[in-house]
């Protein structure tokens, strides 16, 4: 499976200068654009303004410049270019104010902004492919749910196709076209030759739903929880699959597993809890059905002092992305940003760096990263959507 999308802009932007108080690189940020919140074609109901108390999802995806976005909570997907014009919008009439500034597909064939109409109920993810087509983790109603008894799985999303101008081409379900729902999706991508991949968590495990441009099923790869892979002298470890993604441009996933060891009390010999051990990437060949390989991830460390002690602290990175020809990004959350590491499939040509972003954008944010290394985010504050990039391509490509 594979990690999304893709920004080839007609200006280039400076990618990597400057240096964070820490002393590892920086990436410069570019601020985009910026939406509103609320109702309206132009903005994103992230939550109401009169105040459920609810903060809704909203999806991103980039490519070829354009950015995509699925309003959760008003039924409908938008796409802008990087100045922040609304090119066009698929939403449901039921839920959403008809469009002022768009033409609908009856008013003008010739229109150059246009919207569509499709019964959309709670639009998450998104992964847009090389022709533009459209892909959106659909949530079906209450009365079209299923319970899975053999996995003991919640079975209520499916996977909707869209061409490249809004038109609804198809759903996805389990085994392809119209099947049955899937359980819960947490990753979504388009692949090489424009195959898509679902990521579904269950609670034995993980599947991984592997679908040709034609949506017809290739393959079904299943995780189990107790068949989590680890090296021999390993085994006896507590593990867990933290995250699995789709390489962009080979048959390949990438499956983040992390590994803990028990921690006792010296005087009573008790069993206190865990602590991280490491976290390996392990490179799964889809077609052969083998790992090829497992890279080791660095601990993203710090000391900090108090009482005259220091303290050090090692904790654990989370898979971000990837980019073409095995580059890996991860980060972690600090007061100012996060802090970023790139590494490649062979565990080596690793860097550190940071990307900013302000406080009051940390509660909550949406990242994407394309093929090519650009970085895009959704930025959320109380009043305002902030759609920003780091063009990371240079640092996911060189090496120190």
């Amino acid at each position: 499976m594979k990690q999304l999308f893709l920004c080839s802009l007609c200006f280039v932007l400076c990618a990597l200068c400057s240096c964070s108080p820490s002393g590892t690189a920086s990436i410069q940020r570019e601020d985009l654009f910026s939406l509103d919140i609320g109702p309206m074609e132009d903005q994103i109901a992230l939550y109401n303004l009169e105040g459920d108390g609810r903060v809704h999802h909203a999806g991103l995806a980039m490519r070829d410049g354009f950015f995509y976005i699925t309003d959760n909570n008003g039924g409908k997907i938008v796409r802008y270019n990087s100045y922040g014009d609304l090119l066009f919008m698929i939403y449901n009439d039921e839920t959403n104010p008809a469009p002022i500034s768009l033409k609908t597909i009856d008013d003008s064939a010739q229109a150059t902004r246009w919207a569509f109409t499709y019964p959309l109920q709670s639009p998450g993810k998104i992964a847009v492919d090389s022709r533009r087509h459209i892909y959106v983790e659909e949530r079906l109603p209450h009365d079209r749910r299923s319970f899975d008894a053999e996995n003991k799985a919640l079975l209520d999303s499916v996977i909707l196709h869209f061409d490249a101008d809004g038109r609804f081409v198809e759903y996805l379900g389990q085994g392809g076209q119209g099947g049955n729902p899937f359980p819960h999706i947490v990753g979504l991508y388009t692949s090489v030759q424009d195959e898509v991949a679902v990521v579904c968590r269950l609670p034995t495990g993980w599947s991984v739903h592997w679908y040709n441009s034609q949506g017809e099923q290739l393959f079904l790869v299943q995780f189990l929880n107790s068949a989590i892979p680890a090296p021999a002298d390993w085994s006896s470890f507590p593990a867990s699959v933290d995250t699995i993604i789709a390489a962009p441009d080979t048959r390949k996933l990438y499956v983040k597993v992390d590994y803990y060891r028990n921690v006792y009390d010296e005087s009573t010999n008790i069993r206190t809890g865990t602590e991280p051990l490491s976290s390996l990437i392990w490179i799964l060949d889809v077609e052969k059905g083998v790992y090829e390989n497992s890279v080791e991830v660095p601990f993203y460390e710090y000391s900090f002092s108090e009482n005259g002690r220091t303290t050090n602290v090692r904790l654990l990175y989370s898979m971000l992305g990837l980019v073409r020809g095995g580059g890996m990004l991860l980060h972690f959350p600090i007061e100012t940003g996060y802090a970023v590491l790139r590494m490649d499939s062979t565990g080596h040509g690793q860097r550190r760096g940071f990307i900013n972003v302000n406080p009051d954008e940390l509660w909550f944010n949406h990242f994407h990263l394309s093929p090519e290394g650009i970085l895009s985010a959704l930025l959320v504050d109380d009043w305002k959507i902030q759609i920003v990039w780091w063009r990371m391509d240079r640092f996911m490509r060189d090496v120190l």
